[in-house]
Order: structure tokens, then C-alpha cells, then sequence
């Protein structure tokens, strides 16, 4: 089973980073307010980075480093994976 750890661009132009090993369920439960208490009052979300990881080990420890990254590295993680996509 795969786990990924993911970014949310929020209606309130925040990012919320987190972890799952179900992305689709997830975002379903964030943009229907039963996901993170943060996600909540800043919906809708989109799903705007995902990377699928091997254990649920490794994907926290990616979810923690991005979490201890500036706006600005966040953003430029973002705009890496959106141009794997284009």
C-alpha cells in the first residue's frame, strides 16, 4: 500500500501539508470539513503536490521536513511538481 504525503493550497491562499494512504478520500474529507480542525474554515482545498511513499514511516518524515520549510521552498516544491504534470 502506498502513502503519500501531500499539499493543500487553502481558499484562504495558506498550505496545509499532511499524509495519507488514501489521497482521493483525503481531499474529499478536507473539502467536506471532516478533515484536519486547520482545513476546516479554509475551504474549498486543492490538491496542488502529492508523493507517494513506500511506508507510512517515510511519508511522515517528508510530511515534517516540508513542514519546516519557508513559504517560499514550499512554493518551489509546488511549481517542481506541477511541472512534472505539464
Amino acid at each position: 500500500m502506498n502513502n503519500y504525503t501531500y499539499i493543500l493550497h487553502c481558499a484562504d491562499n495558506t498550505y496545509y501539508t499532511g499524509w495519507t494512504n488514501d489521497i482521493k478520500a483525503r481531499l474529499n474529507a478536507h473539502n467536506t470539513g471532516k478533515g484536519a480542525k486547520y482545513t476546516r474554515t479554509r475551504q474549498p482545498v486543492k490538491l496542488v503536490y502529492c508523493q507517494a511513499s513506500e511506508t507510512r514511516s517515510q511519508a511522515q518524515q517528508l510530511e515534517y521536513r516540508i513542514k519546516q520549510m519557508s513559504r517560499s521552498q514550499k512554493e518551489g516544491l509546488i511549481r517542481a511538481f506541477q511541472s512534472l504534470l505539464d
